[in-house]
């Protein structure tokens, strides 16, 4: 698949089956993430990748940090938080981990890592799997920050859901034009 191909075509899919990618072809899929463009080569990143058994521990630190957040919110809503990581096969978190720099600040790190979780969902897409990039309440949570073993200076950009498609998505509507000529001809 051509590189327009592959960005015309992908999709954030939510319902997501097994097969997931190989431990060969995840270590393909990181190295594309690492051809992001990363100013003075820091690699502010780093990924985690969690699977089978790992995902129902991680729906029980789901539990732990909504209880320690908000004790009624996780009365009423802690079983939806134990099946979160169930969503699919797989979860790739992606972790910002921020170097002080002084050429280099923080938010050209955060962009750094965007372009690598885009490289990574493309390269899924490209190899025939699919993935959606999620966010949400977990994801700033520090209470599972610290037990996925985060570092003080990192964070979590995003939870990476991987698997198989389980049905395709429609093309979304043509985007506005995003573009135009300076200085105006």
């Amino acid at each position: 698949m051509d590189a327009l191909t592959a960005i015309h075509t992908r999709r954030s899919l939510p319902r997501l089956a097994l097969p997931v990618p190989s431990a060969a072809q995840l270590a393909g899929l990181f190295e594309a993430a690492a051809c992001a463009p990363d100013h003075r080569l820091l690699r502010p990143w780093r990924y985690l990748v969690i699977s089978g058994d790992g995902l129902a521990q991680l729906g029980a630190v789901f539990v732990d940090a909504i209880a320690q957040q908000d004790p009624v919110r996780a009365a009423a809503e802690g079983e939806r938080f134990r099946q979160m990581p169930q969503r699919a096969p797989m979860i790739i978190v992606a972790i910002l981990s921020i170097e002080d720099h002084p050429g280099v600040p923080e938010w050209e790190q955060w962009l750094s890592l965007g372009a690598s979780v885009q490289n990574l969902l493309l390269a899924l897409h490209a190899q025939g799997f699919a993935g959606m990039w999620r966010t949400g309440d977990m994801a700033t949570n520090t209470h599972v920050c610290s037990a996925l073993g985060l570092a003080a200076h990192e964070r979590i950009g995003g939870l990476i859901y991987v698997g198989s498609a389980v049905a395709d998505k429609a093309a979304p509507a043509a985007p506005k034009s995003v573009w135009s000529q300076w200085p105006a001809l």
